[in-house]
């Protein structure tokens, strides 16, 4: 039998070895596909079929100290499309165009993206969500988000902030805190088969923002608010700060900017009137400084309140420069140096200390440095090292220039006389709460920058500057009160010297002077017209915050109420400010002492009150001359009543709950600010059911 030819073998041998081969390469291509390179395919398989949306999560409530909502998170629609689901593109984008406020060519760019998901607007209110929906086109879909809310507007606008569309704080306290207060986002895992159609999805569970409950009250921020635009309006300054603070806790009542913004549409503004000018924008607060060389070298023992200083008629000459005061001056005890705001007595007093001693005690009273509130962007102010003063700068600095400070370290400072000489570190956030929780708190940092002898005599100095000084203008009705005026001259950029022109005009204080409930701080950037200085324009200002504010925090008056003499009833006409009013149904609780009983029946006592009322034997109280109408409140809420009180100054007595059913006394009654009025609320109606969204 014949073997087969060698050939044949051989080329079998070949196609084995060949067949070999290729198992092996395709082996090894199983090998790197499915082993060595199986993460990197797998992830890259995952961003191709999946993709994941971050929905916002529901940020934590910000209140204020007594629980009333400032920053709510509400939930509201966002559109999407599903591109491959989506059967006429460009008919689609016409229609969404007006509504989604698109152009159309774009809208029908994102409709034809070859992506499996796209955001067409988020975050749409009511009407829009609904509009959208009653077109009822393929493709178009709608994610449940959270939207920032806040119901008071611009009220406390710059200590709140505001956040961006992805819900991130993006100012104030909504930046401070984001961590805190955003909480973790909800992460929908969305995946889609080869034609970008969804065959699968998952979703994390979100947790929300712990909320904050804010040193603000929405009362004071409200006058605060209030008194600064009127004085803004008034004096036609370019911008303006008031500061309400407890000098013993540190903590701020209130916090007021102009210009200002509303957090809920904060990109229709300018970023400059998101900018906190509080604790942001420093400047030379000229005579307001004045305090601390005084305190300074009553510290040191240097001076008495009763010495005398020669105020070398209004001129001194250091290094061969001239400074004038804004008065000829002659001899001055220490304490009228404070009341008539003398440069010259100042700098005289400052001379006493040398420069290195006075610049530790400026650094002790926490200027050059960051108070560090819970908020952002703050300026530590400009104070510079003794090695880099001049030979005049100890003069220019006891008068306050060459030195550059916030109104917040400024209420900071004179909040530590008013607490005894120690200085508590200025703080907006009184708890933060996380599941019904309250957290743990650091306490307020503190420390004493003067001795409790030298924060009296200050005390009593200030109210000096009050009573018979600068500050008269400053003298609130029915409590005493200290502070110091300050009017300071502007850098003119155009020349870098001094403006004849431009000022900043400022008063700062505390209220009531043996027992201070509350410092303010007043300060109006570049006021117009003839009336420039800080007791002319700012010291009015401090005046109606603290008689509305201690009026409104129940603080019992520690002056006497004046009297007239006895005039006619048509003198008493033509002196009365508002309306004569004799009604009798606050007398109960009018807390006015009554006067004499009526002789003359043409003749009859005036007394200036907080409160009107009708005394006995028919005796009138002149009403206060800020007067407002008491508004119809039937048939509101009572969250409303209380707002609708609020904004006109008005304190309501609320009795039940619901609506209200009766108020006393009746609308259009003319009261002054600060006044009761009692509403009395009835159970309302159940709510219509909702159907959850």
């Amino acid at each position: 039998m014949r073997s087969a030819p060698a050939p044949s073998r051989t080329r079998l041998i070949f196609l084995g070895v060949v067949a070999c081969l290729w198992l092996g390469l395709i082996l090894a291509r199983l090998v790197d596909l499915q082993v060595v390179r199986h993460p990197e395919l797998a992830r890259r398989a995952r961003r191709q079929q999946q993709h994941t949306l971050e929905i916002t999560p529901k940020r934590g409530v910000l209140y204020d100290r007594k629980g009333r909502e400032l920053a709510v998170s509400i939930g509201v629609d966002s559109v999407y499309a599903v591109p491959s689901e989506v059967t006429a593109p460009a008919l689609a984008a016409r229609l969404l165009a007006p509504v989604l406020r698109m152009e159309p060519m774009a809208l029908e760019g994102r409709l034809r993206s070859e992506g499996s998901f796209v955001w067409l607007r988020r975050k749409l209110d009511a009407a829009e969500a609904e509009r959208v929906r009653a077109l009822n086109l393929a493709g178009i879909y709608f994610q449940r988000e959270h939207k920032r809310f806040y119901p008071k507007r611009e009220l406390a606008a710059h200590v709140l902030g505001f956040v961006g569309v992805d819900e991130q704080g993006l100012g104030g306290i909504e930046y401070a805190l984001d961590e805190v207060i955003r909480g973790r986002p909800r992460r929908l895992v969305v995946t889609a088969d080869g034609r970008r159609r969804w065959f699968a999805r998952s979703q994390q569970v979100s947790r929300e923002g712990a909320s904050v409950v804010l040193t603000l009250d929405e009362n004071i921020q409200y006058i605060a608010e209030r008194e600064l635009a009127a004085a803004i309006e008034r004096t036609r300054a370019s911008s303006g700060t008031i500061i309400v603070q407890e000098p013993r806790s540190g903590e701020i009542l209130a916090m007021a900017n102009y210009p200002t913004f509303n957090p809920n549409n904060p990109t229709g503004v300018s970023p400059p009137q998101h900018v906190n000018r509080a604790l942001t924008l420093a400047y030379e607060p000229g005579s307001t400084f004045k305090v601390v060389p005084l305190g300074a070298v009553l510290e040191e023992g240097l001076a008495q309140p009763e010495e005398v200083i020669d105020c070398q008629q209004g001129s001194i000459v250091l290094a061969g420069h001239r400074i004038r005061d804004h008065k000829p001056f002659g001899l001055l005890t220490v304490r009228e140096i404070l009341y008539e705001s003398s440069d010259i007595g100042s700098i005289r007093l400052a001379l006493r200390l040398g420069e290195e001693n006075f610049y530790q005690h400026i650094r002790r009273w926490g200027f050059g440095q960051r108070t560090g509130i819970e908020l952002p962007a703050e300026s530590p102010g400009l104070l510079r090292p003794v090695s880099n003063w001049s030979r005049i700068s100890i003069g220019a600095i006891s008068m306050g220039q060459e030195v550059a400070i916030t109104p917040l370290q400024l209420s900071a400072a004179l909040s530590a006389i008013a607490n005894q000489g120690v200085w508590v570190q200025p703080r907006v956030v009184r708890q933060i709460v996380r599941e019904n929780q309250p957290q743990p708190q650091t306490p307020s940092r503190s420390q004493r920058i003067i001795p409790v002898g030298v924060a009296e005599e200050l005390r009593r100095m200030l109210a000096g500057v009050v009573r018979q000084g600068t500050g008269r203008a400053a003298q609130p009705a029915g409590y005493s009160a200290a502070g110091k005026t300050g009017t300071a001259e502007k850098i003119d950029p155009r020349t870098g010297s001094y403006s004849r022109t431009e000022f900043v005009a400022s008063f700062a204080g505390f209220a009531p002077v043996d027992d201070p409930a509350i410092t303010v701080v007043v300060v109006l950037d570049s006021p117009r017209g003839e009336l420039y200085h800080g007791g002319d324009v700012a010291a009015p200002v401090f005046r109606a915050v603290v008689e509305r504010t201690l009026a409104y925090l129940n603080v019992p008056q520690d002056l006497p109420l004046r009297r007239l003499p006895r005039l006619d009833r048509a003198a008493v006409q033509d002196l009365r400010p508002g309306q004569l009013d004799t009604a009798s149904w606050w007398r109960e609780d009018s807390g006015v002492e009554p006067g004499t009983p009526p002789g003359d029946p043409q003749a009859v006592p005036v007394v200036f009150s907080r409160n009107p009322t009708a005394l006995p034997g028919g005796n009138i109280v002149l009403l206060n001359s800020d007067t407002v109408a008491v508004p119809d409140l039937t048939g509101v809420s009572l969250r409303e009543a209380a707002e609708r009180c609020a904004r006109l100054g008005l304190e309501p007595i609320l009795v039940g709950s619901g609506v209200v059913a009766a108020q006393k006394p009746e609308p259009g009654t003319r009261l002054p600010r600060g006044s009761r009025i009692r509403v009395e609320l009835r159970p309302s109606l159940p709510a219509a059911a909702t159907r959850p969204m």
